[in-house]
């Protein structure tokens, strides 16, 4: 599960952004928009995916699920020149608790409950205020059991 704490430079993305909660979550529909066109972008730094989540400060004291925070589907550029009815985002650079997630979408609750309710209070760590993102690279599969991803959120010491 944790793998790593990493320091990370600025990245530039470009992709699609919706507003959702965990409520009316449709990173689905994101993705949907999303894929069919990711090949329009120029000068990717990767051939990885990420889904970028921005909460607002402050968004996990006095968690609502039906908070709104905003999802990008989107991929790492070393140019910031998007395709039409895309956006271009730079993600912070900074230090991330990184961890491994392997499993479908069904499996992500328990996950991240394990991570916020364990992990985090025995690491000396706090979650900082910059987007969490997850890196959707080679081991990924779409709701395989077998699929894999990197997930990178911001820390800061205690």
């Amino acid at each position: 599960m944790f793998l790593r704490t990493e320091t990370i430079t600025e990245k530039k993305i470009i992709g699609k952004r919706l507003t959702m909660s965990f409520a009316e979550n449709t990173t689905g529909q994101l993705f949907a928009s999303f894929m069919p066109r990711r090949n329009e972008i120029q000068n990717r730094a990767n051939s990885d995916l990420l889904c970028v989540t921005n909460y607002p400060p402050g968004f996990f004291q006095g968690f609502s699920p039906t908070r709104p925070f905003e999802k990008w589907a989107a991929a790492e550029v070393t140019t910031d020149s998007a395709p039409a009815e895309m956006e271009t985002m730079t993600i912070p650079g900074g230090e991330y608790a990184v961890f491994l997630f392997k499993g479908t979408p069904a499996n992500a609750g328990p996950f991240f409950q394990n991570i916020f309710a364990n992990w985090f209070p025995a690491s000396g760590y706090v979650v900082d205020d910059r987007p969490h993102f997850d890196v959707l690279g080679s081991k990924y599969k779409n709701n395989d059991p077998e699929s894999e991803e990197e997930i990178f959120i911001p820390v800061r010491k205690v």
